[in-house]
C-alpha cells in the first residue's frame, strides 16, 4: 500500500467514528429534555463535524475519497443509547452512551498516534484535532460522573 492510500485508510478511520459522534450528538440534543445538555450536545456534534472536514480535507489533499459514513457499531451505540433513554433516565442515557462515543474516538486517535506505521502527514493530522478530541472527552466524562452522583 503506497503512502497516500495508508494516509487515507487512517484518516478515513477516524473520519466515521468522528461522524458517528456527531450523527448521535445531534439525535441526542433533539431528544434530551435538558435545555443545557441539548446546546451541550449541539457544540459537541459542531466540534465532530469540524474534525470530520478538517480530515477530510486531508484525505482529499492526497487524491483520496473522504468517508462519507460512519461505521456499524457507532450505529448500535445510538440504538442502544435510544432504548437506555427510553427505559429510563433520557439525560444519564445520552450521556453515558455519548461519553463511551468520545472513548471510542480519543482510543482511535491514540491508536492512529501509536501505530509506528501511521504516515507521518495521517500523523499531523491525527496529531492537529487531538487537544479538541480530548477537551470533549473530558467534557463528557465530567458530565457522565456528575449526573452519575446526583442520583
Amino acid at each position: 500500500m503506497n503512502t497516500d492510500k495508508k494516509i487515507q485508510h487512517s484518516l478515513n478511520d477516524l473520519i466515521e467514528i468522528a461522524r458517528d459522534g456527531s450523527e448521535f450528538y445531534t439525535e441526542a440534543a433533539g431528544k434530551v429534555k435538558n435545555p443545557e445538555l441539548s446546546a451541550l450536545f449541539g457544540q459537541m456534534a459542531s466540534h465532530k463535524r469540524e474534525i470530520v472536514n478538517g480530515l477530510s480535507a486531508d484525505v482529499a489533499a492526497t487524491g483520496g475519497k473522504p468517508a462519507e459514513h460512519g461505521t456499524m457499531v457507532g450505529s448500535m451505540h445510538q440504538v442502544y443509547g435510544k432504548v437506555r433513554a427510553a427505559l429510563g433516565d433520557t439525560d444519564y442515557a445520552y450521556v453515558s452512551e455519548l461519553e463511551e462515543s468520545e472513548d471510542r474516538l480519543l482510543d482511535a486517535f491514540k491508536d492512529t498516534l501509536a501505530d509506528k506505521d501511521t504516515p507521518a502527514a495521517a500523523r499531523m493530522a491525527a496529531e492537529q484535532f487531538m487537544p479538541r478530541v480530548v477537551q470533549c472527552h473530558d467534557i463528557m466524562r465530567n458530565h457522565k460522573q456528575a449526573l452519575k452522583a446526583a442520583s
